[in-house]
C-alpha cells in the first residue's frame, strides 16, 4: 500500500476524458478553487468579453467545478486567463454557483497568495505589485509573505462609488426596509442588520439567506442599477447586511448573500469597499483612514481609502482592501464523458 499514491499519481485517464487542473485555498475562510488549466480558449479582446464567452460557450465547465459532486452550493472559483493588457500579469474570471462574477475580492487575494507561493509570476513581492485584469477594470495585488506565516495580501480596486443612499422599498414578510446602493467592483444592497432584528451569527444563517434573496429582488424589481463605463457592471449582485462587531476593536460586520443564495465567509472585498465609498459620502470616512470588518465567521478585512476618484459623473473613491489567504490543496479534476452528472448538481 505504500506504492498506492505513486500508482495514483501515474495513472493516466483514458482518451476523451478532458484533465483539469486546480489549486484550491480560502480567503478570511470563503473557498477559492483556482483553475490553472483545461478550462477552454476563450475569445474576445477584453475581460468582460471573455467572460460573456465563457458564460455562453461553457457554462457547463462552470457546473462541474462548482456545483457537487466536485464542489457544493456556496463553492466559489477563479478561471486564471492571459492579460489583456500589455504589462498586465495575467486576468481573471470568477465564479460561482449562479455564473460569472465582475469582481471578488476574496478572489483577488486567494488568487495573489496561490500565485506567489507557486511561483507562477517571477519576481512577485511587496514592492513588485501582480498586475491583473478583471471583468471590472485592472486592480493591483501586493503579497506579503514569510515562510511560516499566512500570505497576507493587499490591493487596490477599481473605482468604488454610492449609487443611491437611503432608499426604501417594501419587502414581501418583512415591510419597508432601508438601503443603500453602492459599487465596489460588483453592486449591493446594503441594509442595517439591527433594523430587522438580525444577528449577523452562524446560527441565523439560514434567516441570513432567506432575507438577503427576499431583499435584494425587491431591490431589483424597483431598480436595476446601471453602471456608467461598462453595461456588463450593470446588475445587482447582491445583499450585505451591517452590524456591530463582536470584537469592540473592529468597525463592523459584513454578511453577503449573493449570487443564488451564496453566503459569503469573508467579509467581502468588494463589500469592503462599496463600504468606504459608502462612508466617505456620509462624511464619515476621511482618505487614509482604514477600518477592520469581520465576516460571520470572526475572520477580517481590512480597508482604506487611498484617494478619491471619479467614475463617470459619480464622485467616487479608490479603495485598498487587505486580508489573509491559505493554500490548502492541489488537484485534478477528471470529467468522463459517460458520467451523467459529469456537468454537477445541486442539492441545498
Amino acid at each position: 500500500m505504500n506504492d498506492w499514491a505513486a500508482v495514483a499519481r501515474a495513472w493516466v485517464p483514458p482518451p476523451g476524458w478532458r484533465s483539469i487542473q486546480v489549486v484550491d485555498a480560502h480567503a478570511a475562510g470563503e473557498p477559492l478553487r483556482v483553475v490553472l488549466s483545461g478550462f477552454e480558449d476563450l475569445r474576445g479582446s477584453t475581460v468582460p468579453m471573455l467572460r460573456r464567452d465563457a458564460r455562453n460557450r461553457f457554462d457547463g465547465l462552470r457546473r462541474s467545478l462548482m456545483w457537487e459532486p466536485r464542489g457544493h452550493a456556496d463553492m466559489y472559483g477563479c478561471v486564471v486567463v492571459p492579460p489583456v493588457t500589455p504589462d498586465g500579469d495575467f486576468g481573471v474570471l470568477f465564479t460561482h454557483n449562479e455564473g460569472f462574477s465582475t469582481m471578488c475580492g476574496h478572489g483577488i487575494i486567494g488568487v495573489s497568495a496561490v500565485v506567489e507561493r507557486l511561483g507562477l509570476v517571477e519576481g512577485v513581492s511587496e514592492t513588485r505589485p501582480l498586475r491583473i485584469d478583471t471583468p471590472a477594470g485592472r486592480v493591483e495585488a501586493r503579497v506579503h509573505a514569510s515562510a511560516d506565516a499566512p500570505s497576507r495580501v493587499s490591493f487596490v480596486n477599481v473605482g468604488s462609488y454610492v449609487d443611491v443612499l437611503d432608499r426604501e422599498v417594501e419587502v414581501r414578510g418583512v415591510g419597508r426596509v432601508r438601503y443603500d446602493v453602492a459599487f465596489g467592483g460588483a453592486f449591493y444592497a446594503f441594509v442595517d442588520a439591527p433594523d430587522l432584528g438580525l444577528r449577523l451569527v452562524p446560527d441565523e444563517f439560514a434567516r441570513i439567506v432567506e432575507l438577503g434573496r427576499t431583499i435584494k429582488d425587491a431591490v431589483r424589481a424597483r431598480a436595476e442599477p446601471r453602471h456608467p463605463l461598462e453595461p456588463d457592471l450593470g446588475f445587482l449582485y447582491g445583499t450585505i447586511f451591517v452590524g456591530p462587531p463582536e470584537n469592540p476593536s473592529h468597525h463592523s460586520r459584513n454578511v453577503c448573500v449573493f449570487a443564488d443564495g451564496e453566503v459569503d465567509r469573508s467579509p467581502t472585498g468588494t463589500g469592503v469597499s462599496a463600504r468606504l465609498a459608502l462612508h466617505h459620502a456620509r462624511g464619515e470616512l476621511e482618505a487614509g483612514e482604514e477600518i477592520t470588518v469581520e465576516s460571520i465567521v470572526g475572520t477580517t478585512f481590512g480597508g482604506r481609502i487611498l484617494a478619491t476618484t471619479t467614475v463617470g459623473p459619480h464622485a467616487g473613491v479608490v479603495p485598498e482592501v487587505s486580508g489573509t489567504a491559505h493554500v490548502i490543496g492541489r488537484g485534478e479534476h477528471w470529467l468522463d464523458p459517460a458520467d451523467p452528472l459529469r456537468e454537477g448538481f445541486l442539492l441545498r
